[in-house]
């Protein structure tokens, strides 16, 4: 079977799915307002589907996001330019989300539109020998982003809350403390000088075995597809709950969860890339002064 028909074929079967309607333009709410996890925030009670702060439709939503690639890359470099002259501020995004929920797309659509210089993405698996060695913030400590660079955790020291309780990996008591120690830790980020945006991508279980599903159908998705998938699956109420954890105990205002509803994948990486752009906006960036006599060089620049 051709390519072409394979994609006519998925894009039928995903037809069933589809209820995308709408205008195409943002509702006027920052996708950080709308997003934002605050008091008696419960986690059961959003759609995976919902499409908050935005009315448009699928094609609106990726034309959205291809209209902000200038602006983002614009003031990732203004970050970046900073740096050069003693600027410390430095972004954080973390990443989590169950098997499925998107990760490697935000990866590919919304960090990759800006320039992989000012860029530093780091994937967390699971601990390597030298890492279990030490307290479980040290290898996150090891790869938080220098001065001018945006950093994006895919998973993250929050693994040590979730698949840890999950498989009850240490004690209860022990991964307990680590919420406490976690917030301390994101506090002292703050006051260094990051910018942390922290998202989950909330995805459904219904979608998760449409895109398991697909792996398994598809031989140029079997690369993707991990039978410990199955394994984790078999944990989603446990997942669920751990992540409301997380919520009601790692959400203060300066360093709030934002959870972005999955199912659909175009929303999902539009949602992360506003709110990248919103806090960055925030930043209110300057590019720096020149410190030598501009009118000067181009004299002597326009003599040669």
């Amino acid at each position: 079977m051709g390519k072409k028909k394979k994609d006519k074929d998925r894009d039928g079967k995903k037809a069933r799915r589809k209820d995308e309607e709408g205008s195409g333009a943002a509702s006027g709410t920052p996708f950080s307002d709308a997003l934002r996890v605050g008091d008696g925030f419960v986690l059961a009670d959003v759609d995976p589907r919902a499409t908050p702060a935005f009315d448009g439709d699928k094609q609106a939503g990726k034309e959205a996001l291809l209209a902000a690639d200038a602006e983002l890359d614009d003031l990732q470099e203004r970050l970046y330019a900073g740096s050069k002259e003693g600027g410390t501020r430095r972004v954080l995004l973390v990443i989590q989300g169950m098997d499925t929920s998107g990760k490697g797309g935000i990866m590919r659509h919304v960090v990759g539109a800006v320039d992989p210089q000012g860029t530093q993405i780091t994937a967390f698996k699971a601990p390597t020998a030298e890492e279990k060695e030490h307290p479980f913030l040290w290898r996150i400590r090891r790869a938080l982003p220098e001065p001018g660079m945006i950093g994006v955790f895919d998973r993250s020291h929050y693994e040590d809350v979730l698949v840890v309780r999950v498989h009850d990996l240490v004690p209860p008591a022990q991964w307990k403390r680590r919420y406490a120690t976690i917030n301390d830790f994101e506090q002292g980020l703050v006051e260094d000088d990051v910018t942390l945006i922290k998202v989950m991508l909330h995805i459904s279980a219904d979608e998760q075995k449409v895109r398991l599903m697909e792996r398994l159908e598809r031989p140029d998705k079997h690369w993707k597809f991990n039978p410990g998938d199955l394994d984790e699956r078999e944990h989603w109420t446990d997942y669920q709950e751990a992540y409301q954890a997380v919520m009601d105990r790692c959400s203060p205002p300066h360093a709030p969860w934002f959870v972005v509803p999955a199912d659909r994948k175009w929303y999902a990486r539009l949602a992360v890339q506003q709110i990248l752009l919103e806090h960055l906006r925030g930043l209110d960036l300057q590019w720096p002064e020149a410190d030598f006599d501009v009118e000067a060089n181009k004299q002597r620049l326009a003599a040669m």
